[in-house]
C-alpha cells in the first residue's frame, strides 16, 4: 500500500488531473471534515499527512469530482444569497447568476411598497429563490411550486432548518393556484437549455427535467409567460431567468403577451441573464 500524501501532494495530484486550484482545495477540505472557508489552513499545514481514513475519503471524492459530479452534491450544501442550502441530485445546484434574479425581485417589491406583498416562485427546486426573498423581506407572503415531490421535500427541509415560512405546493408551474391567484410578483428560473445543447453532457449529474426546454430552450418560458397574466394583479411583475443568448427572445414573448416595460438585467459577468415585465394597471 502506498503511503498517504501530505496536503501539498494531494493538491498537486488534483491539479495534475485537471481540477482548478479552488475546486481542489474545497474538495480536500471536505475530505478532512473542514469548512470551505478554511483554505488558508491548508497552506499553513501543507506538510501534514492525511490519515488513512482521510486519504480514502479524498480518493473517493476526487474520483467522483473528476467524473463531473458537482462539488455541492459531494458536500451536500451550497450557499445562495447568504443562506446555507442543502442540495443533492434531486435539484439543480443554485448558481451565483440566479442571485441577479433575487436582487431584482427585492427591488421590485420595495418599489411596489406593499405591506404584505404576495410572491410566487415557480419551479422552486431547493427553494433557493423563495427562501432568499423571504429572508430579505419577511413581511412578504412567499409561495412556491414544483412538479417534483422529491424537490419539494428538500425545499421544505431547507425552509424548516432556516426558520423561513414559505408555502410549498406540488404541481406544474401555476396549476396548484387555480384562476383566483392574485400575486404582486412572480419569479422563476425555469428550464431553458435547448435539446442537444453541447453543454448538457457536463450537467449529466443534475436533473434533466430541470434543464431542458424543447428545441430552442424556450418552451417553459413561453408557458409561464402565457399563464402568468391570469395570476398577476394589475401592476404586478413577472421576472424570469434565461440563457445567455435568450434575452431578446424573452422580451419579445413578454411584449406579445401584453406585458409593459419588458427589460433585462445583467449578471456580474455582464450577461443579460434575467428578463421581466409589468402586467398593465387596470
Amino acid at each position: 500500500m502506498s503511503p498517504s500524501p501530505n496536503l501539498r501532494q494531494a493538491l498537486q495530484q488534483a491539479r495534475q488531473l485537471g481540477l482548478e486550484r479552488l475546486d481542489a482545495q474545497c474538495l480536500l477540505l471536505l475530505a478532512l471534515g473542514r469548512r470551505p472557508e478554511q483554505r488558508a489552513w491548508l497552506c499553513a499545514h501543507d506538510e501534514q499527512v492525511l490519515t488513512e481514513d482521510a486519504a480514502a475519503r479524498w480518493a473517493l471524492l476526487l474520483q467522483r469530482r473528476l467524473q463531473g459530479e458537482p462539488l455541492a452534491y459531494l458536500s451536500g450544501e451550497k450557499e445562495f444569497f447568504g443562506l446555507p442550502l442543502r442540495v443533492d441530485a434531486r435539484v439543480l445546484v443554485p448558481r451565483p447568476e440566479t442571485e441577479t434574479l433575487v436582487q431584482w425581485a427585492i427591488e421590485r417589491l420595495d418599489a411596489q411598497a406593499q405591506s404584505a406583498p404576495q410572491v410566487l416562485d415557480l419551479g422552486t427546486g431547493s427553494g433557493a429563490i423563495a427562501l432568499a426573498i423571504k429572508s430579505q423581506r419577511p413581511a412578504a407572503r412567499v409561495r412556491a411550486s414544483d412538479a417534483s415531490a422529491q424537490a419539494l421535500a428538500l425545499a421544505r427541509a431547507n425552509a424548516q432548518r432556516l426558520g423561513l415560512a414559505v408555502e410549498f405546493h406540488q404541481g406544474h408551474w401555476l396549476l396548484p393556484f387555480g384562476s383566483g391567484a392574485d400575486f404582486d410578483l412572480i419569479v422563476s428560473n425555469p428550464p431553458y437549455i435547448a435539446e442537444g445543447d453541447p453543454h448538457l453532457p457536463a450537467l449529466r449529474h443534475e436533473p434533466l427535467g430541470a434543464l431542458c426546454a424543447g428545441p430552442d430552450g424556450l418552451d417553459e418560458l413561453r408557458a409561464i409567460i402565457t399563464a402568468a397574466p391570469l395570476a398577476l394583479r394589475p401592476g404586478g411583475w413577472l421576472l424570469l431567468e434565461h440563457g445567455h443568448d435568450q434575452a431578446a427572445a424573452v422580451r419579445a414573448l413578454l411584449r406579445t403577451a401584453g406585458f409593459a416595460l419588458p427589460s433585462s438585467r445583467c449578471d456580474l459577468a455582464g450577461i443579460e441573464r434575467c428578463s421581466g415585465g409589468q402586467w398593465p394597471q387596470a
